[in-house]
């Protein structure tokens, strides 16, 4: 076999194991002997073989969830409570060197600060104001994780899981407020139908046309059903009328 041609063809081989490509949202870290050496951008790379490595870093926004956490509140209800952290890496060489593994890192601070937050409140407050809790639970991590190279982009609660007594208890909770509701509702309108009905009183009672119009109106009613009778005792002009004031 030539031996210039076999060597040709391990120089060829060693600088295609050489060949790198970097996606657009993807860093990497070139380490030479295992030392930092620089960060390469997306493209087209190429490392030293054997001499250099490097380690690859995800730019994009991540999303870890946070398990179940078992939280006594401080109304001492018991809940089971589980969320979502969304983050992207703003610095890749400090979230490597800096910390190992940011990923379970982050979920460890954030299952933490999740048992505290809630555990400092009241079970009304998680209920009502999630928001306000992803946001408490966000601040204690970006406190941790400032030094990463990491930007925590939200915390959001997800889901709360009562005690089976406790949701009994609520139900029935919002079952009386309904209640109390509609007891209220069909209260005021029957006080503006009282109102009314007695500005009509008034009305009628001042006027004899009125007091004609609604008898007629009344008939009309009767006779719609076809199944009655209807008797005049007296003649329609022995009602009772104003008299005009005589002038003297």
């Amino acid at each position: 076999m030539n031996i210039p041609f076999f060597f040709s063809i391990l120089i060829v081989l060693f600088l295609l194991s050489g060949i790198r490509v970097v996606f657009e949202y993807k860093r990497a870290l070139k380490f030479r002997f295992g030392k930092y050496i620089t960060t390469l951008q997306p493209g087209f790379r190429w490392i030293i073989p054997i001499v250099e490595t490097i380690q690859v870093v995800d730019i994009r926004v991540i999303t870890i969830n946070i398990v179940s956490q078992e939280v006594m509140t401080e109304d001492n209800v018991p809940c089971s409570i589980d969320g979502v952290v969304f983050f992207k890496v703003d610095d890749p060489e400090k979230a490597v060197l800096e910390v190992e593994e940011y990923n379970f890192a982050i979920t460890q601070l954030a299952q933490a600060a999740l048992r505290d937050v809630c555990g400092k409140v009241e079970l009304d407050t998680i209920l009502s104001k999630r928001e306000e809790m992803g946001k408490n639970i966000k601040t204690i991590v970006e406190h941790e994780t400032k030094d990463w190279g990491i930007e925590i982009i939200d915390v959001k609660i997800k889901d709360i899981q009562l005690p089976e007594n406790m949701r009994r208890m609520m139900a029935n909770q919002a079952e009386a407020e309904r209640s109390r509701r509609a007891r209220i509702i069909l209260a005021l309108a029957e006080e503006q139908a009282a109102g009314k009905l007695l500005e009509a009183g008034k009305l009628i009672d001042q006027s004899p046309s009125a007091i004609k119009l609604r008898l007629y109106q009344t008939l009309a009613n009767i006779a719609s059903e076809k199944n009655s009778t209807i008797l005049f005792p007296f003649p329609e002009e022995v009602l009772p009328r104003k008299r005009k004031k005589e002038k003297s």
